[in-house]
């Protein structure tokens, strides 16, 4: 295990911003983990392990500890039974190419997380979702250091405390767990409509009718594509804010002023509202702000980019324009997603 010292956090985040790590370490074993934790315990230092950074923002000053680069890699098979099948998976593997690698043996589940960038190991945290699939639908169970514990130990599914977005790992036991690895249950069985709207329109549109994880995914990835940018090339964390959720009030309230405002009903009686309605209506799409370099992507203004800021404090005087203009027309207030890390 070689520890680095002062290092440019810019390469660990997709948004390529932040300051310095005082120290960083590639980790690529359960073995590795449990040594980097003892290490940052003995100098008496925080620490915060990542994967790509595609749902990171560093602050100017940096990290004032231990950063783990998490590259640990596992992809295995077992307990397969007629239409079930499980598979674990490394938490430090490129989430797509898990993706990918499931399709391929014609398995269903995550198909619709197709080309969500980051690492295996950041999908229970968030409870990523995307186009009607949600990790927790088909998490089994996920393995962790315990850092109060000073172990390793097996979470179930139902003791990860998912909602939408969150989970207990980015709620109340922030940073106790770090999470090593995963297991999906996933079935040999093709996927079924009704779909989410925008996966449905384009597979109506092409006249496709034969549903397999193979169409989902390629779909997905058409449909990604066409209002993303790629984060290797374009820098960016992908969607920037959470849809917000508001309540069957104040719904009916907003919906008398804006009857075209884009929602999705929930089983309990609240409804989501589209983020990326809500700042297009601000006036936000295909945003160029010459003060700080930041801009909204022209086909998608959830998302935002960095065209040439300098600094942290750029990117977040950027959000705080668009909190404030979309709090003030709608009276809702937009929750950034990718974590704000560092001193």
């Amino acid at each position: 295990m070689r520890i680095k010292n002062d290092v440019s956090l810019t390469k660990y985040s997709t948004m390529r911003l932040g300051g310095l790590a005082r120290h960083l370490v590639v980790v690529t074993s359960r073995e590795d983990v449990a040594e980097a934790v003892a290490w940052a315990a003995k100098q008496q230092m925080p620490i915060v392990m990542v994967g790509i950074g595609s749902n990171i923002v560093w602050t100017d000053k940096g990290f004032p500890g231990l950063v783990l680069v998490n590259r640990i890699k596992r992809f295995d098979i077992f307990k397969e039974d007629g239409d079930h099948t499980y598979i674990t998976v490394g938490s430090g593997e490129n989430w797509d190419d898990i993706v990918k690698r499931t399709v391929k043996k014609k398995l269903s589940g995550i198909e619709s997380l197709s080309l969500i960038p980051g690492t295996a190991g950041a999908t229970p945290v968030q409870n990523v979702g995307a186009y009607g699939q949600e990790i927790s639908n088909v998490l089994v169970n996920v393995e962790a250091y315990d850092r109060q514990a000073n172990t390793y130990v097996i979470i179930p599914r139902v003791d990860c405390g998912f909602g939408y977005r969150s989970s207990r790992f980015n709620t109340h036991d922030k940073g106790r767990f770090l999470i090593t690895a995963l297991t999906l249950h996933l079935t040999r069985t093709n996927p079924k409509p009704p779909f989410y709207p925008a996966l449905d329109t384009y597979l109506s549109e092409r006249g496709i009718t034969a549903f397999t994880p193979k169409v989902i995914r390629e779909a997905v990835i058409a449909i990604r594509s066409s209002k993303l940018p790629d984060p290797q090339v374009v820098a960016n964390n992908g969607s920037f804010f959470a849809n917000p959720i508001i309540s069957p009030e104040k719904f009916k309230n907003l919906a008398k002023m804006y009857p075209n405002v884009s929602h999705w009903q929930l089983s309990n009686g609240w409804v989501k509202i589209s983020a990326a309605w809500l700042i297009e209506m601000a006036g936000y799409k295909d945003f160029h702000d010459t003060d700080t370099g930041m801009a909204t992507w022209p086909w998608q203004p959830l998302v935002l980019v960095n065209e040439h800021a300098k600094t942290t404090n750029d990117l977040i005087e950027f959000r705080q324009k668009i909190i404030v203009k979309v709090r003030y027309l709608f009276g809702i207030t937009l929750v950034q997603e990718p974590e704000l890390l560092g001193a």
